[in-house]
């Protein structure tokens, strides 16, 4: 294009933006060109891999819009979400709250100077400091979760001296080179390799066999910072430990003078019922990791805390770990903002209403499909529905998807699908999904 097609271009797309009313040409020459943009100047392969397009049927679905629990594609088709964004629409989509703080700040200032403070940072850090469990008081703010697990392996590492760390086979912590090495499934670390060297893996749900890799690990002279794991593993499949898991582990990491990172990004901020994952074992680990749902579903905003003690080594130089955009008044406005919406509304509590109601249904649906679902499992509003194969998981998502219910694999796999809706779905709602769960697999064991 030529600079003036290109000034055209970028105008017709902010008349689009800012339409309050589309014409049906214009949805759907709007779903024609995304489609062909993903193709050309994005990655097709994503064509391939979206339900919205394979199973989209004429037109492809295009999202547009949403409140609560429920959006619209950009022909106005409806969808029960179940999906929250892998865990960002805790507070449900476009909640007032949330958005109002965030437009409000916008009109003040989007973006700080980095050079004053920052009255909104300070206020997310005390609120969110008041409210870790344990000693945890401290925290540094970046835009996603992989960006926390960096923060966090550095000040493992800054801490203790030592380099290396224990993690858990099919953990998921994130996609850049530090959090890929600490990755528990070889499809996502093969291409990449070689990783971080001193990264050992165990089976998660295993406490001994923790103490045993680092028993070898002191045996052989190999320097070992942080053991780090998902208090619940979400990727995996929402994967729950046993209930003597995390007590051993906090045990065995304080014996071995090791530290114990808790990736709670998916997790963190009421997804399972409580607050923070790791308070149904009553533990509290050295560094927490939080992300998706701390923006409130409206900006990108992670943090990682520790302890004032390990935090000392952040403060003898506070530039040796720092962000443009970490921090920033925008997501700190969107963040407080969730902090208050997770807490007066008691988030954690709904899903935990709401969670214990849905297992039990899906429990019941599972004896009826007994060859075809094979379990499901989970804790508050993360939940799994493990399937017989992939084919036959995929086939039930995309038989959601067009009885309108989003549901996702676990990326690269359907045969678990994932079910994290907002945590605060109406009942109803949870009884249409039901009853379109069950009528898609009737139609397909049929």
């Amino acid at each position: 294009m030529t600079t003036k097609q290109l000034v055209e271009e970028s105008r017709r797309w902010l008349g689009i933006i800012n339409a309050h009313h589309l014409n049906e040409y214009k949805k759907r020459k709007i779903v024609a060109d995304t489609v062909e943009n993903f193709r050309s100047y994005y990655n097709r392969g994503y064509l391939d891999y979206r339900k919205s397009v394979t199973e989209g049927g004429e037109f492809a679905a295009i999202e547009w819009s949403g409140r609560g629990s429920v959006f619209e594609d950009v022909t106005g088709r409806r969808f029960v979400d179940c999906l929250g964004g892998y865990g960002i629409y805790s507070a449900g989509i476009n909640h007032p709250k949330i958005v109002r703080a965030v437009k409000s700040q916008l009109e003040r200032m989007p973006l700080s100077s980095q050079e004053l403070l920052d009255p909104l940072r300070g206020a997310l850090a005390e609120l969110l400091g008041e409210l870790a469990p344990g000693d945890l008081q401290k925290c540094f703010f970046i835009s996603n979760g992989t960006d926390a697990i960096e923060g966090a392996m550095k000040l493992a590492r800054l801490y203790t001296g030592k380099p290396g760390f224990v993690s858990a086979v099919r953990g998921f912590h994130g996609k850049s080179y530090g959090s890929l090495s600490l990755m528990g499934k070889a499809e996502y670390r093969l291409p990449f390799e070689p990783m971080l060297q001193d990264v050992y893996f165990v089976p998660f749900g295993d406490a001994p066999a923790i103490d045993a890799e680092l028993r070898k690990a002191e045996a052989v002279g190999q320097q070992i910072a942080g053991v780090i794991l998902e208090p619940v593993q979400g990727e995996a499949g929402a994967i729950v430990p046993p209930d003597d898991y995390w007590p051993a582990v906090r045990e065995i990491c304080t014996r071995h003078g090791v530290l114990l990172i808790a990736d709670e990004v998916q997790t963190g901020m009421g997804r399972t019922g409580k607050m923070f994952a790791l308070e149904h074992w009553d533990v509290a680990p050295d560094i927490l990791c939080l992300g998706k749902a701390l923006g409130g579903g409206v900006m990108p905003l992670s943090a990682f805390l520790s302890t004032p003690e390990i935090w000392k080594k952040l403060e003898e130089n506070p530039f040796i770990h720092s962000s443009t955009f970490g921090g920033n008044p925008l997501a700190c406005a969107a963040g407080i903002a969730a902090v208050n919406v997770t807490l007066e509304e008691d988030l954690p509590g709904q899903a935990a209403a709401t969670g214990a109601y849905l297992l039990g249904e899906l429990k019941e649906l599972q004896k009826r499909y007994p060859d075809h679902l094979l379990e499901a499992r989970g804790l508050g509003l993360l939940i799994g529905l493990e399937f017989v194969d992939t084919e036959f998981g995929y086939a039930v998502a995309a038989g959601l998807f067009k009885r309108g219910v989003l549901v996702a694999g676990t990326l690269l796999s359907a045969r678990t699908l994932r079910i994290e809706p907002a945590l605060a779905i109406p009942r109803a709602l949870v009884d249409e999904v039901l009853e379109k769960l069950d009528d898609t697999l009737r139609e397909l064991t049929e």
